[in-house]
């Protein structure tokens, strides 16, 4: 115990209160600022599920080596439990705090449809948080998880259940292409799992044929660079990091086809796939985020 709190004090993570001391008389102490980022699950500056993403994403290495090697890819479900759960305890807190705080409201015609009660198909939901934070912001709305995933939806309707809302939000383990689905829903959501789609001009156009007249779709997907730039900034770094280690790949796990986007979808990829799917108007929306950029989609 005393070499791992001297290891956290030299990375600066711990505080320490008389480094003169002898060894087993030093006293550490976590700063607040460092508590709030690493131990308080529901602050939106919480990084913590940071160690257990990356932690998940290597657990298939020698199948990445394998799927650079061939051109192939490495499923979603092989990059295990902690890869879902640091994706999902990331943006979890992000999601409760800001959804319906700060996202919808800042797009008034959206927030005034979704306060009057409306159904809603959050595409890609993992393990729920989306759906959730829409629930819980809009208590007259209706929310249709949709996930290919069937390890995430088992936790997403865990997840529900301990929020008290299955009888307003239902997850469902398939993808958006349901025919019966088409024509349901005021709003459809894709937060952050466009660029891992295999075909994501599919399922922009299937998220198209969900939506009620006058209904749009809104994305939120990476906020990088406009323009490929070398070397780029601490974020570009970071977003190619985990589109070599996952994203990239495991859109390439679903065949030759693939779209193979990548963690870094620039703004021109997406007006690219949202006019092929048959989209009229791609706006920008002015949500202020640090990784996250939002698109609005309408037809």
């Amino acid at each position: 115990m005393r070499e791992w709190l001297e290891q956290q004090a030299v990375t600066d993570i711990l505080a320490v209160d008389d480094e003169a001391a002898g060894a087993g008389e030093r006293r550490y102490s976590l700063p607040p600022g460092h508590a709030e980022a690493l131990v308080d699950a529901d602050s939106p500056s919480f990084v913590a599920p940071l160690g257990r993403q990356a932690l998940g994403m290597l657990t298939p290495l020698p199948q990445l080596v394998d799927a650079f090697r061939t051109g192939a890819g490495v499923p979603y479900a092989d990059y295990g439990e902690d890869t879902r759960q640091g994706i999902a305890e990331l943006n979890r807190a992000m999601f409760l705090n800001e959804l319906g705080r700060t996202w919808f409201p800042s797009i008034p015609d959206v927030h005034e449809r979704l306060e009057a009660g409306a159904r809603v198909a959050d595409i890609g939901c993992g393990t729920g948080w989306s759906s959730i934070a829409i629930a819980l912001a809009y208590p007259n709305v209706i929310v249709d998880g949709l996930d290919a995933d069937e390890a995430s939806i088992a936790e997403a309707r865990r997840n529900a259940s301990d929020q008290g809302l299955e009888d307003r939000v239902r997850f469902f383990d398939q993808d958006a292409s349901d025919p019966s689905l088409e024509g349901e829903y005021a709003l459809v959501t894709i937060f952050e799992a466009l660029h891992d789609m295999a075909r994501p001009v599919d399922a922009l156009t299937h998220a198209r044929t969900l939506l009620a007249p006058g209904g749009t779709v809104i994305v939120a997907d990476e906020r990088v660079a406009d323009t490929f730039t070398a070397p780029g900034d601490d974020l570009e770094r970071i977003m190619y990091g985990f589109s070599v280690v996952h994203c990239l790949a495991v859109a390439r796990a679903d065949g030759e086809d693939s779209a193979a986007t990548g963690t870094v979808m620039r703004p021109a990829t997406m007006r690219e796939y949202a006019g092929a799917a048959g989209f009229s108007e791609v706006e920008i929306l002015p949500i202020e985020n640090d990784f996250w950029r939002f698109y609005r989609l309408d037809p």
